[in-house]
């Protein structure tokens, strides 16, 4: 006998214990697609929910560079609304997203100015003086705080914004340094800070420090990765501007021989403009891809799509010796995307397929329910299949083996899928022709 059982992670539960709570929340922040700086909002929200930690506040400061300073400081802007925060949070329907938004409108309200106080504050953590807050990161510590006024360590000016007697710091940690520290506090209901609340305040820190680690490092990944593909551009540019611009170079100078004939002047311009025409062909495919419509996505008809695409003239002369098959279920729903984008798109796939398909081959367009409520459509050949090396690089810019091929066709196709929300699939065994998905999301409702 099988059970199945839905995450916990959509909507709240009043009655479910606090870690089940938090853990939902802190989940949840590695599966949305939110920046950085939202995700350390969601997980000052794990702090502040009702049923999570349950702080009234939640203050973060950032280490940049020897300084600790102040980020974000969420919570309510006075008592009345932290008693009605979590009761318009509790709605039936309100989760985790939801949630979020609504602090981020909160921070940018800049209601009870938390988050402007919280930018003025600022400490040197090279001095040699041992000051609360920055004291929890120097000392990589959790630090609980009561009675602040009558204890030394607390800094006078960070007393007299934050305004309580009872907080808790906690230094965000990763494993090589500290990146920060997070302060929470009870200013309105007044609740003492339990061993149980530290426990889990601190369960919240090490995940707040390591991904701020894992962030920065992948942001360094990334910024590596795009000066390597600079560097290929460089080098495919090189390679593919030189010889046309060489061709185009010899050819202009012998028009200025005046004892070169006219039968010569004509070939050297009909060489010249082809060689133009290569220049435009390669300056255009890169720049399609700097050209993709990244507004919001609209409803689109792919089967009416696919339709037009194999009308048009070019592909039909394409198709030639070779079959072409629809195979689309009636009732889909509209997919999203954009469709001058999502058009190229299927026609780059359309073509590697018939260009790969043998004389007297076959190539199919299926159009059918995806995974979830997703739209798949499939182009399938019978060509000569793909080698699993070629495959694993075949996303790659200039990764190509058409003797002419430029390697951005699949470049593109997978830019295009990935600001529409979709993705692209590809399936082949060498002898056994390819299939390629282009997963699109549905526009339709359930």
């Amino acid at each position: 006998m099988i059970d199945r059982h839905p995450f916990p992670l959509q909507e709240f539960n009043a009655d479910a214990p606090r870690e089940v709570q938090l853990l939902s929340f802190i989940g949840q922040v590695f599966i949305q697609p939110f920046s950085l700086e939202d995700n350390l909002l969601a997980l000052l929200t794990a702090l502040t929910s009702g049923s999570g930690v349950g702080f009234n506040r939640a203050l973060l400061l950032l280490v940049e560079g020897r300084k600790l300073r102040g980020r974000q400081w969420l919570g309510p802007p006075g008592p009345e609304e932290a008693l009605n925060i979590w009761e318009v949070l509790s709605t039936p329907g309100i989760g985790f997203v939801e949630v979020v938004e609504y602090n981020r409108a909160l921070l940018e309200r800049g209601e009870g100015g938390l988050s402007q106080k919280a930018s003025l504050l600022g400490y040197d953590l090279e001095e040699e003086r041992d000051v609360i807050p920055s004291l929890a990161v120097r000392r990589r510590e959790i630090l609980h705080v009561r009675e602040a006024s009558d204890e030394p360590l607390v800094d006078g000016a960070f007393l007299k914004i934050i305004g309580v007697e009872e907080f808790l710091c906690i230094p965000l940690l990763s494993r090589e340094d500290v990146l920060g520290e997070i302060i929470v506090d009870n200013a309105f209901t007044g609740a003492p800070i339990q061993p149980a609340d530290i426990r889990l305040a601190g369960l919240c820190g090490l995940i707040a420090g390591n991904y701020i680690y894992t962030s920065r490092l992948l942001k360094k990944m990334m910024d590596m990765e795009k000066l390597a593909a600079l560097g290929e551009a460089g080098v495919f540019l090189a390679h593919q501007l030189r010889n046309p611009l060489t061709v185009i170079g010899g050819f202009a100078d012998q028009l200025m021989d005046d004892g070169l004939s006219v039968d010569k002047k004509k070939r050297n311009v009909t060489i010249i403009r082809k060689e133009i025409k290569r220049l435009e062909e390669v300056i255009g495919k890169i720049g399609r891809l700097t050209r993709i419509d990244t507004g919001p996505a609209v409803p689109l008809d792919l089967p009416g799509i696919i339709d037009g695409l194999l009308d048009l003239p070019a592909l039909r002369v394409r198709a030639r010796g070779r079959r072409v098959r629809t195979e689309c279920e009636p009732g889909l729903p509209p997919v999203l995307g954009h469709p001058l984008d999502a058009s190229e798109a299927l026609r780059n796939v359309l073509d590697n397929a018939l260009e790969a398909a043998p004389w007297r081959g076959e190539v199919v367009v299926r159009c059918a329910p995806g995974p979830g409520r997703a739209v798949t459509v499939s182009v399938i050949d019978n060509g000569p299949g793909i080698s699993p090396q070629i495959r694993d690089n075949m996303f790659a810019p200039f990764a190509t083996t058409k003797k002419k091929g430029m390697g951005l066709g699949l470049v593109y196709v997978k830019r295009v899928m990935d600001v529409a929300g979709g993705r692209v699939e590809v399936a082949s065994r060498e002898g056994g022709g390819t299939e390629v998905k282009l997963i699109f999301p549905s526009g339709g409702r359930e």
